[in-house]
């Protein structure tokens, strides 16, 4: 039995102004597929603080030029109330290369257009960080990226940008939803785009773009010695394949191999079970190619080019996948590194990480004398510091644990492409001192400490999961632990109270970042443990962190092993497996 309120919302689509095409997918749907039905139009699809995504297909639960177009109405509605004053208001969208990717790019353009808009539309697939660029570059208000980043086939998504070149933080991101939530019906939608405000970009854009990637180069002689350093790279049917090996050829690159079934843009991503840089299983192609010719060093982007896995050598001579603290800190110990070799340093300049990243990144920065912020979960945390101190500090370079990072400031938003080319200039630095970059690592574990991160999801699906998951904040809120794996938690951070407690003296500081519902606990060994309800699905995540000292790279293996069985325990005493 279909629900009346589903059965209304799927009759007014049969009875509006739709085109055929969806009119019979619905029909489909309503004679052969109830729970399909159900799940397409029980509820509109959430336009959230960072924008849509969703499955595709027919309804007001799914990714479809409707709801792309609704969107983007509220969008320009918001952005014209915004800049009312200026004689051009002006965006730039682009796409990757999912399924429909082009078709709600050109969707975006007309509705923009015909509201007055004048808008740069990509003439093909660029990647996430050069939309990014554009707006800035071109001076727009906003910016749209059509993308469903790392997700399977089924999936598309709208990433929706501000003047800056970030993605929305409040009060925009609220206020755009607010404006998206007035948009009721197709006939609010100005879906008669004007041609003359459509205008075509790519190659000028490309050039701009990656000249400022040139530019971050710290060690071009040592590419130039170890210019024939082996890389193979994979955009993982994305957009990467634009860009990446175009940068790393300017940067000095000339043996690069890359995996010809991956560098075709597929939406359908045949190769791979899930186009994500995280999983072992995305990267399967680029490892067997690196091994049959003895490659140095294996990059992976996903379909948007705004992240990248890493594999890398180990002593055994075997390809290991990198995980993001991992990557974060071999990149960040690079570029500091160089910085003060070059005498670059000056004390005004600072990096960010945020609260989930490995700690290991503070430690660093400490060592250099910058200056160390650290954000809630999500690039455009990282992009509001660098707007805050804009003309006041220098930013060098940001990064999180899932595999995001950016160097330098004309992007604002996670960068593959500049991640990328210095990435493999590090490892040409230290095959010029013939080592590799799990040298590097461990060169960084002795020096600090060997630090260890591990993520775990715990899902809880439905109104009663969610339901759960609330219940497990609260009861960490009202009853905190006071042991985890025999070791006393000695302070808690709580981010929606935005209270920090350090217990042995019961005293309180405040934390000086925006609300969210995060919980941090230190350990007296040392260990973090940090949970955080995901916003986007029925998920309750908890971050472990722990670490050891490491006297000699001999020891490398079993302190790992030592710290895998930490955080294994910890994970026992907390109940979670």
């Amino acid at each position: 039995m279909i629900d009346p309120i589903v059965q209304k919302h799927a009759q007014s689509w049969l009875d509006g102004n739709f085109d055929e095409a969806t009119k019979s997918q619905v029909r489909e749907m309503m004679n052969n597929n109830p729970v399909e039905l159900t799940d397409s139009f029980y509820r509109d699809l959430e336009f959230g603080t960072g924008g849509l995504r969703g499955i595709m297909g027919a309804g007001t639960n799914r990714m479809n030029k409707y709801t792309v177009g609704m969107a983007t109405q509220g969008l320009a509605n918001y952005v014209l109330k915004m800049f009312s004053g200026l004689p051009d208001v002006k965006a730039a969208v682009s796409f990757d290369s999912r399924n429909n990717s082009r078709e709600f790019a050109r969707i975006v353009a007309e509705v923009l257009s015909a509201n007055g808009f004048k808008v740069y539309l990509f003439d093909e697939l660029r990647p996430t960080p050069e939309l990014s660029f554009a707006i800035r570059q071109l001076h727009c208000q906003t910016g749209v990226m059509l993308t469903a980043s790392h997700n399977p086939k089924e999936y598309n998504g709208y990433k929706a940008y501000w003047d800056d070149g970030a993605q929305m933080i409040a009060p925009h991101d609220v206020n755009v939803i607010a404006e998206v939530q007035k948009i009721t019906s197709i006939g609010d939608v100005k879906w008669n785009g004007n041609q003359d405000n459509i205008i075509s970009i790519g190659k000028e854009i490309d050039s701009a773009y990656l000249d400022q990637v040139l530019k971050l180069s710290l060690s071009p002689e040592a590419i130039a010695r170890q210019n024939l350093l082996k890389i193979v790279y994979t955009p993982l049917h994305g957009c990467g394949r634009t860009l990446v090996p175009e940068i790393l050829r300017r940067y000095g690159f000339t043996n690069i191999t890359t995996i010809d079934e991956q560098m075709i843009a597929d939406g359908n991503f045949p190769t791979v079970r899930s186009p994500n840089p995280e999983e072992q299983d995305a990267l399967n192609l680029a490892i067997a190619k690196a091994r049959e010719i003895d490659a140095d060093l294996v990059m992976a982007t996903d379909p948007d080019a705004d992240r990248v896995g890493i594999a890398v050598k180990n002593h055994k001579n075997e390809f290991i996948l990198l995980n993001g603290n991992q990557t974060a800190s071999i990149l960040f110990y690079y570029i500091l590194n160089r910085w003060k070799e070059k005498n670059m340093l000056t004390g005004n300049e600072y990096i960010v990480s945020t609260i989930v990243t490995t700690e290991l990144l503070k430690d660093i920065a400490g060592k250099f004398n910058v200056g160390y912020f650290e954000c809630l979960t999500g690039f455009k945390f990282i992009a509001d510091v660098i707007r805050k101190n804009e003309g006041k500090l220098t930013y060098i370079l940001g990064g999180e644990e899932s595999f995001g990072y950016l160097i330098g400031d004309f992007v604002r938003d996670k960068d593959a492409v500049s991640a990328c080319a210095l990435l493999a200039e590090a490892s040409a630095w230290m095959a010029d001192q013939g080592k590799s970059l799990f040298d590097l690592l461990i060169r960084i574990y002795q020096e600090f400490a060997f630090y260890k991160e591990q993520l775990i999801s715990v899902t809880k699906k439905g109104k009663s999961g969610a339901e759960e998951i609330q219940k497990m904040m609260v009861d960490y809120r009202q009853s905190p632990p006071v042991t985890i794996n025999d070791s006393r938690v000695v302070l808690i951070r709580d981010y929606l109270t935005l209270i920090e407690k350090e217990l042995n003296s019961c005293t309180e500081t405040p934390i000086r970042l925006p609300k969210s519902n995060v919980l941090q606990f230190l350990l007296e060994d040392g260990s973090r443990i940090s949970v955080r309800p995901s916003g986007t699905e029925p998920k309750i995540k908890f971050y472990f962190s722990v670490k050891e000292l490491l006297p000699a790279k001999e020891n490398y293996e079993t302190t790992e092993a030592i710290l895998s069985e930490k955080i294994t325990n910890i994970i026992a005493s907390m109940k979670l497996q």
